[in-house]
């Protein structure tokens, strides 16, 4: 727990574009509120693997949000069994239920329908929200913590700037 909030806080404190990170949690909203083994998953992954996502973030932000996803897990199932259960979309759950690809996704499962759904309607707010989140802390927050005379002197010494070159080796930077 210590070591994922000192992640986090590295994220955060880092040069990363806001934008880089709040699309990484945004993506890792699906992930994690979702049944992890599923077909959307490998396309959730795919996708930030090919855009340009802070990964930690991503890991961490699924972490967090498949716990979340348990305690969730009884409104999921009320709103995927509402939406399956709906008569006017019978037609289309029988056709999609018909398809191979789309019993793979398991689409017919009430908690994967309505996680799916809700991770869905919540991505773009969830993306708007932590950039402004982000921009926020790192103006004010970030901004006086690093005005403190205490976190300038530490910054200041020896170890800190060895302890600082040591930790950017595999970053490349």
């Amino acid at each position: 727990m210590l070591r994922a909030t000192a992640k986090l806080l590295t994220v955060l404190n880092s040069e990363t574009e806001p934008g880089q990170i709040s699309l990484a949690l945004a993506f890792s909203l699906i992930a994690g509120l979702t049944p992890f083994w599923s077909l959307h998953n490998l396309l959730v992954l795919l996708i930030v693997l090919l855009l340009r996502v802070n990964l930690s973030a991503f890991l961490l932000g699924t972490a967090f949000f498949s716990g979340v996803a348990y305690l969730l897990d009884p409104s999921f199932h009320r709103l995927g069994l509402a939406v399956l259960m709906a008569p006017s979309l019978e037609g289309l759950w029988t056709s999609l239920y018909n398809s191979t690809l789309w019993r793979i996704e398991r689409f017919n499962n009430s908690i994967v329908m309505g996680s799916l759904l809700a991770s869905l309607v919540l991505f773009v707010p969830t993306v708007l929200g932590f950039n402004w989140a982000i921009r926020k802390y790192r103006d004010r927050v970030l901004a006086k913590v690093k005005k403190l005379r205490v976190v300038q002197a530490l910054t200041a010494t020896r170890f800190f700037q060895m302890y600082r070159s040591y930790s950017n080796w595999g970053t490349g930077s």
